[in-house]
């Protein structure tokens, strides 16, 4: 089986096609308009090749798509093959159809392409890379595209020309410049935070010298201690190899029924299998390929007791996961956990049994946990890490390309045909981004419920810090030679591999704390430097620029709506929650989309979660419909899923949301504490 350390890397298994836009979402473009595509090899070399937006698109069926006369028609060998493929299981991407001659492909469509993307889905999108020279003119090395596909949240991307020694020459120089800038920028926020560490240093030495113990200050400091002495009972049991089922007293006394096939002394180690079977769980890794041609992991958390390895594996797949044991229980609801900014989905996984993943799996669910792209070992299909192409996205390609594939690889591993999604900051915006109705409203027909964990759709107030507005008032070149066009700060991942880890995360808490002004007060001390063993973890220039430049987020300080939109929120009457009184442009949703669940942080000073509750709840989006909303008074960005009283606040409330969701309760487990919890039904 397949272990968590091994997710960054590519490990010969079949990469799942996920499918691809519904044509509802593709922009038609006129005839005149049609893309004219010439591709390059990795060597710069030319290839004769015709490719439209057609091949971005997966999934064809004429069950999907709308009656019309310009649908593509595919040559029976593409047809066939399509069948061959879907009934092994497997719905491969359109670009792969058909091959008719050496090293080229041809599809055989119109041009469907929306190319308010700055080329994106044009330039990188398809099985090599492709160089859009279809689309406006290039200035500053980005595409000036006509007003009417010019969408001000989301501005052109870069467009990169084949790799030449010219185009080399110039990635490399702004290598070169950003390494040495963004070094001295992270450096400035290392000794910002030592610096500001001083003051708590002194109390801590004042209150040593006067025989006190600072630690009784902290809340839950009696809840710490309990806890650290069932921690030390267990690798004490452990140690002796005695069972750690007699040790009791974690939470809902379900500890019993989990035995570890891990312990002894804590082992910082960024590793989700590790910290899995230490609470008598384990983990299989998936690689999932994108539309756009990335390979991203998919982390299941799974019981060992019920599941077996196969004698023999099936022809038609080699996926790591085993199989499930005969039994005469049901299955378990399948839940998707997508992560924040800068983050894996190791931040479920490192709270013992207090972690969200193991929680809920532990509480009767089948539980999976995404990652983006890139993330600690950066992959792609046909870019290497020093090509800028493989770096030019944000957070819109994470939402429309990562979570759907993401979603339907977890879907059809589990049978189902809808998940519940629990996403937490960054997670919350890609998915309100990809449910849109402007992006990929299709992808709310997949989720039985969203519910958002501090919820990041409009700014909070430490956007208005002096480091975040001297990065908004840069220029896009500037930015560029500060933070490069490949990773953001790439030398924050580096250190992972010469410093220790405690040291690492006793740093990357103290830069990220001066950074976002949170604190550790309501997470459990002991395990602090083990939450930021899974953070920071790469990430493109370009989606921070997205968030913090001068022409996305940090400007508009909403995900979806530019200033004159938000400035007029908040205002209807009496009347606005009737959908024919409201201006439709001004909705973010349409029907499609699924309901909602919302946890704000009510001291969250990175955004603004009550802002989003009241656009929600006043009328102005008449098609979401809310099943929970929660605001948590004291806490902070974090605490929503690291706080010791998160299982009380949080996860007993998103256990009952999953399940009064979801729809196929009759084929499913109860999850524990849910007997009572009635089905939902929207009004």
């Amino acid at each position: 089986m397949t272990k968590s350390s091994q997710a960054g890397k590519p490990n010969g298994k079949k990469d799942y096609h996920a499918p691809g836009h519904d044509m509802a979402q593709i922009e038609v473009q006129p005839e005149s308009c049609v893309a004219q595509t010439a591709q390059y090899d990795l060597k710069g070399k030319p290839e004769s090749v015709t490719i439209h937006a057609g091949s971005l698109m997966t999934n064809w069926s004429s069950n999907s798509l709308p009656k019309s006369n310009g649908l593509p028609n595919f040559s029976s060998r593409s047809a066939n093959r399509v069948k061959s493929e879907e009934a092994k299981g497997f719905k491969p991407s359109s670009s792969h159809y058909e091959n008719v001659g050496e090293g080229e492909y041809r599809t055989e469509t119109t041009s469907f392409i929306s190319t308010n993307q700055g080329g994106v889905l044009g330039s990188q999108a398809s099985e090599k890379p492709i160089h859009s020279s279809c689309v406006g003119t290039h200035q500053n090395g980005r595409e000036q595209q006509s007003p009417s596909h010019i969408d001000p949240l989301f501005p052109p991307l870069p467009l990169y020309g084949p790799p030449s020694w010219k185009n080399k020459l110039k990635c490399l120089l702004i290598r070169i410049s950003a390494a040495f800038l963004s070094l001295a920028f992270l450096n400035f926020f290392v000794l910002g935070s030592l610096m500001t560490s001083i003051p708590k240093g002194i109390k801590k030495i004042i209150y040593k010298l006067t025989l006190r113990d600072v630690k009784e200050l902290r809340l839950f400091h009696e809840e710490e201690c309990r806890r650290a002495d069932i921690h030390a009972e267990k690798q004490k049991s452990w140690d002796h190899r005695t069972s750690a089922e007699k040790i009791g007293g974690d939470q809902e006394g379900i500890a019993d029924d989990y035995p570890p096939t891990e312990g002894g002394r804590d082992k910082l180690v960024r590793d989700v299998g590790y910290y899995a079977r230490r609470v008598g769980l384990d983990v299989d890794v998936f690689r999932v390929r994108t539309e756009d041609g990335f390979l991203i992991d998919l982390w299941h958390v799974y019981d060992p007791k019920e599941y077996m390895v196969p004698e023999a594996r099936t022809s038609d797949t080699d996926n790591p996961r085993k199989m499930l044991k005969p039994s005469e229980k049901k299955l378990k609801f399948p839940v998707l956990l997508m992560h924040g900014l800068l983050q894996s989905s190791g931040a479920y996984c490192s709270n013992d049994d207090d972690s969200l993943a193991f929680w809920l799996c532990k509480s009767g669910f089948d539980v999976w946990l995404g990652n983006n792209r890139c993330g600690f070992s950066p992959s792609h299909e046909s870019f290497v890490q020093t090509d800028p192409r493989m770096w030019c996205w944000n957070i819109r390609q994470m939402g429309i390309f990562d979570l759907p594939a993401l979603t339907e690889k977890v879907l059809t591993e589990t049978g189902f045909d809808k998940l519940g999604l629990v996403c937490h900051s960054q997670g919350t915006a890609e998915t309100l981004i990809a449910l849109s109705k402007h992006q990929r409203p299709s992808f709310g027909d997949k989720l039985t419920v969203f519910c958002g964990l501090a919820p990041a759709a409009y700014a909070g107030p430490i956007i208005d810090r002096f480091y975040f507005r001297f990065i908004r008032k840069i220029s896009p070149f500037l930015f560029e030679m500060v933070f490069g066009v490949h990773a953001f700060i790439p030398f924050m991942m580096r250190m992972h591999s010469f410093l220790s880890p405690k040291i690492y995360g006793w740093l990357g808490y103290k830069v990220f704390s001066f950074m976002f002004n949170w604190s550790d007060a309501r997470w459990e001390r002991r395990l602090r430097n083990r939450f930021f063993q899974f953070a920071p973890v790469y990430v493109s220039a370009e989606t921070m620029r997205w968030w913090l430049g001068q022409d996305g987020f940090a400007k508009h300080r909403c995900i979806l709506s530019t200033e004159e939109p938000t400035s007029c929120e908040g205002k209807g009457g009496s009347g606005v929650s009737q959908i024919g009184d409201i201006s439709t442009k001004r909705q973010w949703y349409n029907e499609q989309v699924p309901p909602f669940a919302m946890w704000v942080c009510g001291n969250d000073q990175l955004v603004d979660g009550r802002r989003l509750l009241e656009r929600l709840t006043n009328g102005e989006e008449p098609h979401v419909k809310m099943v929970h909303s929660k605001v948590i008074e004291d806490y902070e960005h974090l605490d929503v899923i690291w706080a010791i009283n998160a299982v009380d606040q949080v996860f007993t409330e998103i256990r009952q949301v999953l399940w009064k969701t979801c729809h196929a309760r009759d084929r499913c487990r109860v999850p524990d504490g849910c007997g009572a919890v009635p089905a939902w039904m929207p009004e």
